[in-house]
């Protein structure tokens, strides 16, 4: 299975594309073990639309091209589901690959957020919450995130879940 991170805008040199950078690279190394072929980042350029809506629509188009028939599609939207643990995140992703789902798409929409046809297409529709983040925190916390669901695959000590549990 193939991981990629489809985001609207583009990281600018700086502590978070560092840090997008530095995950990226672990979950790629990590995942070559696991059945993961590949962790790549597309940046879609924000679109240059008047209007809220066609900007929405444009890029909307462009992430779902990255997501062709059979691709898994899990989307970052502010009404996604923020209750679900490392865990259970691991075990979808996890449960894609073994049913030999050939891509998993991360969608992070652009300013405008993700218009309605990407949200409708998605798999599994995630949130980091109620707030509003920057766009290159939810790429680096994206990317954490992946990188965490390849070490819970793997049984690697990174991911300590609830303490309580044990």
């Amino acid at each position: 299975m193939r991981l990629l991170v489809a985001a609207v805008g583009r990281l600018k040199p700086g502590p978070e594309r560092d840090l997008a950078v530095r995950y990226r690279e672990r979950a790629a190394q990590l995942g070559r073990g696991l059945g993961f072929t590949a962790c790549d980042i597309a940046e879609i350029p924000e679109s240059r639309a008047r209007r809220a809506p066609d900007r929405a629509a444009e890029e909307g188009a462009a992430i779902l091209a990255h997501a062709a028939a059979g691709a898994v599609l899990a989307v970052y939207d502010e009404r996604g589901r923020a209750d679900l643990t490392s865990e259970t995140i691991a075990t979808r992703i996890g449960g894609w690959r073994d049913a030999g789902r050939s891509v998993l798409v991360l969608a992070i929409g652009g300013a405008d957020g993700l218009d309605a046809v990407v949200r409708d297409r998605s798999d599994l529709a995630l949130s980091f919450g109620a707030a509003t983040l920057p766009h290159g925190l939810v790429r680096v916390l994206a990317l954490e995130q992946v990188y965490r669901t390849l070490t819970i695959l793997a049984g690697h000590p990174y991911h300590r879940g609830n303490l309580d549990e044990r």
